[in-house]
């Protein structure tokens, strides 16, 4: 038994973790792990080794946050159920934006996306970030851009949310138009399907609805999440309809 050989599902077993936790452990070098035939083994005793280390020792609270971050927390995505009541907070909404450079927006988004406390690796996010722009610019055409980073893992994140920033002055920020950006939305989200949903529900919001004018009319940030609200329930019926 020691020096058996245990698949993911046998050693997630083992050690009472969600089989994506144990992944994401393997894949940081944080637990002993080896390749067999393509797939993600371990050896029984040093998993046993790892355990008598890490879990019953003083990290066990840590692994028990990480155990809690490593698991996407459940959101309604239905077409009819408005989401961004569940992702954004009026203090999450940074009206007056004093940046200059995309450098800049993408340092006070990721501060802003820090200060919701739902942030947990601030350094991996605004690394991913850049990432994802170097592939190509989530500014579009409309002066909007949305910010994502380049993979979405839920241990980045206690929650998915979204932060929104308007800034004073436009901003080059590679609109495939040319012009200028002074909208930011940052999409922060534990998995992909949650992100794909968000990211089609603000695109429908500001291409079907006046979102973006009335935004730039406002300055408070509780006005402007009773904009984004109302948009988002706009495009909600506009979708029944269909």
């Amino acid at each position: 038994m020691p020096y058996r050989i245990l698949s993911l599902t046998e050693a997630a077993d083992h050690l009472h973790l969600p089989e994506r936790a144990l992944e994401e452990l393997a894949r940081r070098g944080e637990i002993p792990w080896a390749k067999q035939g393509g797939r993600l083994v371990f050896r029984h005793v040093e998993i046993d080794q790892w355990a008598s280390r890490r879990l019953l020792g003083l990290n066990a609270e840590r692994l028990q946050d990480f155990h809690r971050r490593s698991t996407a927390k459940y959101h309604d995505l239905s077409s009819d159920a408005a989401i961004l009541p569940a992702l954004l907070k009026p203090e999450w909404i940074a009206p007056a934006l004093a940046c200059r450079t995309k450098a800049s927006v993408l340092r006070e988004m990721v501060a802003l996306a820090d200060s919701t406390g739902l942030l947990c690796e601030r350094d991996e996010l605004i690394e991913s970030l850049v990432e994802r722009e170097k592939l190509c610019s989530t500014a579009l055409a409309g002066g909007l851009a949305l910010l994502h980073p380049r993979h979405h893992e839920p241990y980045m994140f206690d929650d998915s949310f979204v932060a929104v920033g308007k800034s004073v002055g436009q901003i080059p920020f590679g609109s495939p138009d040319g012009a200028t950006t002074d909208v930011f939305f940052l999409i922060c989200c534990q998995d992909d399907r949650i992100h794909l949903h968000v990211l089609a529900r603000l695109c429908m919001m500001c291409h079907q609805t006046s979102l973006l004018l009335e935004m730039r009319g406002a300055d408070d940030a509780r006005e402007l999440h009773h904009i984004l609200l109302a948009s988002e329930e706009q495009v909600i019926r506009l979708t029944a309809k269909i």
